[in-house]
């Protein structure tokens, strides 16, 4: 006799869940419980580079060996994320031994809990158990979210998203996507591949997938409903899914059981995954007739190389979908209470990339010109040279008195906002233990909305 499972909403602030594992599995599933408040122990001898990151900001606990009983000791739950079934049978059976719950990624049948498909809207969390089959729970799951995105939107039930429908988004924006094939980059404009949702973005099961094809989807600034209707369902379509760091968390935990996801992380000024080699990747699965989704935090194009990437995949005659997404130049400074632009304050913003330091013969900005503008400059990865970039400011005559700001993690429940001058803010985000992501503002409209 085969009996239902009991669902059930844990509680998880604060207590102690072990990951056992710290692979692919690992990455998906620890955002979540980070989510719930959970004291998260990882017990793995080696991380993917995203975990470690992590790690490094003092998300979690990281033992690097391999399971130990005493592992478990004031432990609530625990989730084998290994693909050693022997390995995952011995930790089962200790926290079965412990009256622990066991959720094991290897096996459903010998797991003691499940987890389910979900999806969230705002406070709305939907948990979806498909019986044993996942595809099932992804299905329904599915339904729900676009169901609560038509009822709990403002003035719910006037319009249906454009996930459900195929739609690009009545703004366009979401929808604005990017192709290039065998035959190069085209575009209606002549830009870079812009040729609105035309071409390869049938949805799965209708019309049937064109092989080998790649999206690179921007996946917001971190909160992970900031990704657009067009990306979200892009993903959900996806075989293979190829990650950066950046990329919110929580969306990897609503990826299917079945899909390949890529760590490509890339930690600033640590282990790093060569872009070339990241190129490949995606050209070889979707040679294989894979979907591949490369998900980039921010824009795909704001420092986040999706232009290399397209042409990799164009050279190799593989066709890609761009599609915009929420860069942090803008929502950064937004989500800490700046605009980039007021009226009577800033006519115009500037956004450089400050992961190469002012003195180098690698950097490309001119750091005098940006001295002498008059609006708003948005730095973005410029954490570690920020002593060296306000000194060369401040150099070619900008004011040390200049208003200034740090946001870090913008958009998460882990943001961060430092206010400072330019003169002082290098030593300010050093003394406040800042660290990437973050995004830098300076110039008056840093207090423009201040009452």
């Amino acid at each position: 006799m085969t009996s239902n499972p009991y669902p059930l909403g844990l509680r998880l602030a604060g207590r102690r869940v072990v990951v056992v594992g710290g692979g692919a599995v690992a990455t998906r599933r620890v955002p979540a419980l980070l989510d719930a408040g959970a004291d998260v122990l990882l017990v793995a001898p080696e991380l993917t580079p995203a975990l470690r990151a992590r790690v490094d900001a003092g998300r979690l606990h990281w033992v690097p060996r391999r399971f130990l009983p005493e592992d478990l000791d004031g432990a609530w739950l625990v989730q084998v994320a290994v693909d050693d079934p022997m390995a995952a049978a011995s930790v089962s059976a200790v926290a079965a031994e412990r009256r622990i719950f066991c959720v094991r990624a290897d096996d459903r049948t010998a797991a003691t809990a499940w987890t389910p498909a979900v999806t969230r809207h705002g406070p709305v969390t939907v948990a979806v158990l498909g019986g044993g089959d996942p595809r099932r729970a992804m299905t329904v799951r599915d339904a729900i979210r676009d169901l609560l995105a038509v009822r709990l939107a403002p003035g719910g039930g006037q319009s249906r998203p454009a996930a459900a429908t195929g739609a690009t988004g009545a703004a366009g924006a979401a929808g604005a996507a990017g192709a290039a094939g065998a035959g190069g980059v085209t575009g209606a404009s002549g830009s870079a591949g812009v040729t609105g949702s035309a071409g390869v973005t049938g949805s799965a099961g209708v019309t049937g997938r064109p092989a080998g094809r790649v999206a690179l989807v921007g996946a917001g600034p971190g909160d992970p409903e900031l990704i657009t209707v067009k990306g979200w369902r892009l993903l959900t379509e996806a075989d293979v899914v190829v990650a950066d760091r950046l990329v919110p968390g929580l969306l990897l935990d609503e990826l299917r059981p079945d899909v390949e996801l890529v760590d490509a992380s890339k930690i600033p000024y640590g282990p790093s995954r060569a872009q070339e080699e990241i190129n490949q990747i995606l050209v070889d699965r979707a040679l294989a007739g894979a979907f591949v989704v490369r998900l980039k935090g921010g824009d795909p194009y704001v420092f986040g190389r999706g232009g290399e990437e397209l042409l990799a995949c164009a050279q190799a005659g593989v066709s890609v979908t761009v599609v915009p997404g929420v860069t942090s130049s803008i929502a950064a400074p937004s989500a800490a209470g700046i605009p980039v632009t007021h009226r009577g304050v800033a006519h115009e913003f500037t956004v450089v990339s400050g992961h190469v330091a002012p003195d180098s013969p690698a950097s490309l900005v001119r750091w005098e010109a940006m001295a002498g503008l008059r609006g708003t400059l948005v730095i973005l990865m410029g954490l570690k040279n920020l002593a060296a970039i306000t000194a060369t400011l401040i150099a070619h005559g900008r004011s040390p008195q200049t208003p200034a700001a740090v946001v870090q993690e913008a958009t998460t429940g882990a943001q961060r906002v430092l206010r400072s001058t330019l003169g002082a803010v290098a030593a300010d985000a050093l003394a406040a233990d800042l660290r990437p992501p973050a995004v830098v503002v300076l110039g008056d409209v840093v207090g423009a909305l201040d009452g």
